[in-house]
């Protein structure tokens, strides 16, 4: 099993961060490790979503080329 986290759990640490820097308790120099560590969360989202949106459309096109016979040129068949 991975030990990469989940989409998820990244969101979560990444509110929760956001959390404790919104409250304005936190000393600078750990206000700028979180806000470090939020810009690794927020990277880490984003590239996350970025792969499931391109197997989403390696999957339509997929789906698109088995319903059409396999031409994946967008010209109509015949």
């Amino acid at each position: 099993m991975s030990d990469e986290k989940t989409f998820e759990e990244l969101q979560r640490e990444l509110d929760e961060l956001v959390a404790r820097l919104e409250r304005g308790d936190v000393p600078l120099d750990e206000a700028l490790a979180l806000w470090r560590r939020g810009e690794e969360l927020h990277r880490a989202c984003l590239e996350r979503l970025d792969r499931a949106q391109l197997e989403i459309e390696e999957l339509r096109l997929a789906d698109g080329s088995r319903r059409d016979g396999g031409d994946d040129s967008g010209a109509p068949a015949g």
